[in-house]
Order: structure tokens, then C-alpha cells, then sequence
């Protein structure tokens, strides 16, 4: 068989990738702090003897997008928009740090400080957060926690932690299946993110362009369309050879 039907056939699964990568960014285009995922191709020579002419397309994920999302103010003390390559820290379902930037933040019943997804946030030495009873709560701009116990005078404001809010450069993050980022090198720890670190009171939103992606879509899609009918002539093109062949013989 003609081996310009594999060549074609890795372009071709190459935008089915990444038609998968675009449709994820379209799915969380409301997701609080979501950043969209970044997808390329890049050229594969194929090892071998012979005329170096056989190149396939990888399909390659080239991170996300660190852009900040657009900011909505909700006056909710439990919101909190992080600044540029700031991200929480949360406790990640094998027991790892993980991170992420959705401030949509809320207290369980059992006074345990989460994220949306009900992730624990740590605190700077790493562990869960967790909240006493408080009639008013203020997350400051380094992430520290102050509460006003119950029963007291909103004179009688109290710290009782901070965040761990970490400062990382997008080489230092990868996103992981459960959809939270981690430390690329976990010999280097990340180190906190400073005394300016998130916004109490405002939320920042997905940073996906959900026009340019569906624009995206359909490119893709065109795309995979010509693959698959290169695949089909190249096809047809071996069948005919080989019944010429059958005829000559």
C-alpha cells in the first residue's frame, strides 16, 4: 500500500487532537480562572533507508494560555481574582499539590475552605485550610485569612492563616487529566507569590475566545475533510496500480 495513505492519515488524526484540545477550551468558556489549552502540529521524519520524503504531523500540546480572563466584581469575600502567573494552592485527589485559578471559593459545613470543585485550599505550611465559626470573613492581598469570630465586635478582627498562593511562569506548569496544574519540576519548589498576590470581591473568568474557537472548529474540521480524501485517493490510486499489475501479469 501506498505510503502516503500513513502520512496523510497522521494529519488527519493530528486535527482530530486538536479539534479535541479546542473543544475542551469551548466546554469551559465559563469555567472561573480556566486557561484555554494550547495545541500544535510539528513535522516527524520518518527513520529509514531511502530519499528522506516521508513526513508525518505530530500533534504536540504547547501548554495554555496565560492570559488574565476578564474580571466580573461580585463583592463576595469568598472571590478572589489572582494576579498575572499567581496561582492557589489546592490538595489534589492523590493527596499532591496542585494548582489552580479559580477563586470561586466557598466554606464547607465543616468549616474546610474549598475551590468550586471542592478542592482544599492549603495554607503557606501546606496544609488544608480550614475556617472556625465567623460572622465576617476578608482574604487579604497576600492571602491572608482574618475572620470575625461569632459573637464578637467587627473591631475584633482575627488572622487564622494564609493562603498558599505560589508564583509561577507558564514553562513551570503543566495541567494534569483532573484538570489542575503541577509543578513541572518538583525538585524546585514553588516559592510564595508575594505580599500582592489576588483581589478580594472580584472573579476572573475563562480567558477562552469562544468566537475565534468555534472559527477554529471549523477550520479543523475543513482540515480533516482533505486529509481523509487524500486518504481516498491514495487508496483509489493503489487499487487501480494493483489491478494493472494483476492485468499485466
Amino acid at each position: 500500500m501506498d505510503k502516503a495513505l500513513y502520512v496523510a492519515m497522521t494529519g488527519a488524526r493530528a486535527s482530530l487532537q486538536a479539534q479535541g484540545t479546542v473543544s475542551h477550551n469551548l466546554a469551559n468558556a465559563d469555567t472561573a480562572g480556566f486557561k484555554a489549552a494550547l495545541a500544535n502540529t510539528e513535522s516527524f521524519r520518518i527513520p529509514g533507508a531511502g530519499h528522506a520524503s516521508r513526513i508525518d504531523a505530530m500533534h504536540v500540546d504547547q501548554g495554555y494560555n496565560s492570559r488574565v480572563g476578564s474580571q466580573r466584581v461580585t463583592g463576595n469575600p469568598l472571590d478572589v481574582s489572582l494576579h498575572q502567573n499567581r496561582w492557589l494552592a489546592v490538595q489534589a485527589g492523590d493527596g499532591g499539590e496542585a494548582y489552580t485559578r479559580a477563586g470561586n471559593l466557598s466554606v464547607t459545613p465543616n468549616g474546610q475552605l474549598v475551590t468550586a470543585g471542592g478542592r482544599p485550599l492549603l495554607d503557606e505550611n501546606g496544609n488544608p485550610m480550614a475556617i472556625p465559626p465567623h460572622q465576617a470573613l476578608d482574604i487579604g492581598q497576600d492571602g491572608t485569612v482574618s475572620i470575625v469570630p461569632l459573637g464578637e465586635g467587627p473591631q475584633t478582627l482575627g488572622v487564622i492563616g494564609r493562603l498558599r498562593v505560589v508564583e509561577a511562569a507558564p514553562e513551570r506548569l503543566a495541567r494534569g487529566l483532573d484538570g489542575l496544574m503541577r509543578n513541572t519540576d518538583p525538585a524546585q519548589p514553588l516559592a510564595q507569590g508575594g505580599d500582592d498576590a489576588l483581589t478580594a470581591g472580584v472573579l476572573e473568568g475563562s480567558n477562552v475566545d469562544a468566537a475565534g474557537a468555534l472559527v477554529q472548529m471549523i477550520q479543523l474540521q475543513r482540515q480533516f475533510e482533505m486529509q481523509v480524501k487524500v486518504i481516498q485517493r491514495g487508496d483509489d490510486n493503489a487499487q487501480a496500480a494493483n489491478s494493472l499489475l494483476r492485468l499485466g501479469g
